[in-house]
């Protein structure tokens, strides 16, 4: 990953503060139930064997450990696998959660060979130069039939997200091409990817049964963020979400994407 682990280190309590804001709890919330839709799959509902691919300080760690599955976070930031054993701490979840500090792209041996039941890839593609390398590290350490979620942004969203908020229709245009942006929290620059790039990628590695799902399908384009911390109108935020997060077109101009799939069995 070329990016510096103290850019995220140093961003530890602006993430956290942006997971708990209504946006975050989306991601988090529609993600988690996209998984769920497949987990209660696996071998009869028996603890899961989970690999958190730069899980960062848990966030989506946390969630599937309370469900009772064994959580393996890498991460290359130090400070936030601290904050991540301080979160499982918290929250009881510490015999469940593993933090392991290494790059993706040199995973231990024991993790890159592991069998695991699900592999996460989550805001991870955005950080890397290619693409299919890290992928097929991500599919790797699955066992056969093994789950594995993907996350990204979705560059589809970004001439819509621009034209929404900012009101900009030319700088909306020159996004059409564009596939770069900038984060601000953690001061890098990220590539943007589409759906429609990623899923052959998997299926070439191997993965069928292809799933995808839009995380923040509305959220984004509602320019009163204000309103969104008004509990009722997030629960009615959430509902919808929740209800389209696989229902066509919707996941197309979500701003996330999430592909879920399983690794062939043969």
């Amino acid at each position: 990953m070329p990016e510096d682990p103290e850019k995220f280190d140093t961003a530890t309590a602006g993430w956290r503060e942006w997971q708990e804001a209504p946006w975050g709890r989306l991601r988090f919330t529609v993600a988690e139930a996209n998984l769920t839709r497949h987990l209660g799959d696996q071998d009869g509902g028996r603890p899961l064997r989970i690999l958190d691919l730069a899980g960062g300080d848990g966030g989506d760690a946390m969630r599937l450990a309370a469900r009772g599955h064994h959580v393996t976070i890498v991460d290359y930031a130090p400070a936030m696998l601290a904050a991540a054993e301080a979160r499982a701490a918290a929250g009881g979840l510490a015999e469940r959660v593993t933090c392991v500090q290494a790059d993706v792209a040199a995973l231990p041996v024991d993790l890159a060979t592991g069998r695991f039941d699900v592999v996460l890839c989550h805001n991870l593609l955005a950080y890397v130069d290619d693409t299919a390398a890290t992928l097929a590290r991500a599919v790797a350490p699955l066992r056969p039939g093994g789950l594995i979620s993907v996350m990204a942004i979705n560059r589809h969203s970004a001439p819509l997200n621009i034209t929404v908020r900012r009101m900009d229709p030319a700088a909306a245009l020159a996004a059409l091409d564009d596939d770069r942006l900038r984060s601000a929290m953690f001061d890098a620059e990220l590539t943007l990817h589409t759906a429609e790039e990623v899923i052959p990628v998997l299926q070439d590695l191997g993965c069928q049964d292809v799933r995808h799902y839009g995380i923040r399908n509305f959220c984004d384009y509602i320019t009163d963020d204000a309103r969104k911390y008004d509990q009722a109108y997030y629960d009615d935020l959430e509902r919808l979400e929740l209800a389209t997060t696989a229902r066509h077109p919707y996941p197309h101009t979500a701003r996330l994407f999430q592909l879920t799939a399983r690794k062939h069995t043969d």
